[in-house]
């Protein structure tokens, strides 16, 4: 099972940082930045927006419970009606445009949320799960936190109501 970066943060503020995150989830394709919309709703009605490569990745990342709900946290995620985006060509490459240059921005942004988060919380790396959990029952003071927890291991702690969110590390530019 792999390791990723998780945080334990306020839910406000965690659907701040997943807002940015799905508009970024888009790759790359002839140096554009690839991205599809969908409108998402969980199993307890909450509505929200996820940015995928195609349809083929929300699945994946739906079937292996990749994708939640900021909200609740619920992992039961399905498409929501939508409308189609309809235009000429040349509104269409204007949009691309546009959101290729937001997706920039975005990621410079991520970026400092990156610094942020190292700056300002503390790093307990594979201790993640525990610290969480110590956090929330009240058995050490209460902070801000980061570090590596498994995919499982994150649902059991949404599961039992702590608040945590994936948050993928922007690479650096130094890097």
């Amino acid at each position: 099972m792999e390791a990723c970066n998780f945080l334990g943060i306020a839910p406000i503020l965690w659907r701040l940082v997943y807002s940015l995150l799905a508009a970024c989830a888009g790759g790359s394709k002839h140096g554009r930045i690839v991205m599809i919309s969908f409108n998402l709703v969980c199993t307890n009605g909450h509505e929200f927006e996820g940015w995928f490569r195609s349809s083929k990745d929300f699945a994946h990342q739906s079937e292996k419970q990749l994708v939640a709900c900021p909200e609740c946290g619920d992992t039961g995620i399905e498409k929501s009606l939508m409308a189609p985006v309809v235009g000429a060509k040349d509104s269409v490459v204007a949009d691309r445009s546009e959101k290729t240059v937001q997706a920039r921005e975005l990621r410079k942004l991520l970026g400092e949320v990156r610094d942020y988060v190292e700056t300002n919380f503390d790093d307990v790396g594979d201790d993640f799960t525990d610290e969480a959990r110590k956090i929330y029952y009240g058995e050490t003071d209460e902070r801000p936190i980061y570090g590596n927890a498994t995919d499982e291991d994150a649902k059991k702690l949404a599961e039992e109501g702590v608040p945590v969110g994936k948050l993928p590390w922007v690479k650096r530019a130094d890097s």
